[in-house]
């Protein structure tokens, strides 16, 4: 299902279960997970795009392993707050998604979080741009996680 607010996963989702985030980029899709508590994310892995069939295969799979009740992907608005074409192309994820399982699914706001991620690749860890590459999306998750989760905790919802 499709949350109209972040803050309702908490309620949606079972005792002990943790939350992936996601970063559904056009060529690959980061993933992060909570800790049980949802009070931490960390980041997983970064899946190539590819047929739909077989990204979600994974995704599921890793919902199964990590013991997840419930995704958070980044939603791509404009800077100015409007929803584009990647705002579409997210929603459409999150419904193919939804018709292999039924599971609670809220949207983030991620402006900005790539380029946070990459600033601190730089600046703090003087990362190679390889390197970099290899890093961001997953990184880029856990950060739009980790706003949700800080969201819960201001609202009282955190474990």
């Amino acid at each position: 299902m499709l949350l109209d607010k972040t803050s309702d996963l908490v309620a949606a989702l079972a005792p002990g279960a943790r939350v992936l985030g996601l970063d559904v980029g056009s060529k690959t899709v980061g993933v992060a997970i909570s800790d049980p508590a949802l009070r931490i994310a960390s980041p997983l892995e970064t899946l190539p795009r590819g047929k739909f069939a077989a990204l979600a295969a994974k995704l599921l799979a890793i919902v199964d392993e990590r013991g997840a009740g419930g995704l958070v992907l980044g939603w791509p608005v404009n800077m100015d707050g409007s929803e584009g074409p990647r705002c579409q192309a997210t929603r459409q994820f999150a419904q193919n998604l939804l018709g292999l399982r039924d599971l609670p699914i809220a949207f983030w706001d991620e402006r900005m979080s790539t380029a946070a991620v990459q600033r601190m690749l730089v600046d703090e860890m003087d990362t190679t741009r390889k390197r970099r590459a290899e890093l961001v999306d997953k990184l880029a998750a856990a950060y739009i996680l980790q706003g949700a989760l800080d969201h819960f905790g201001h609202q009282g919802l955190a474990r």
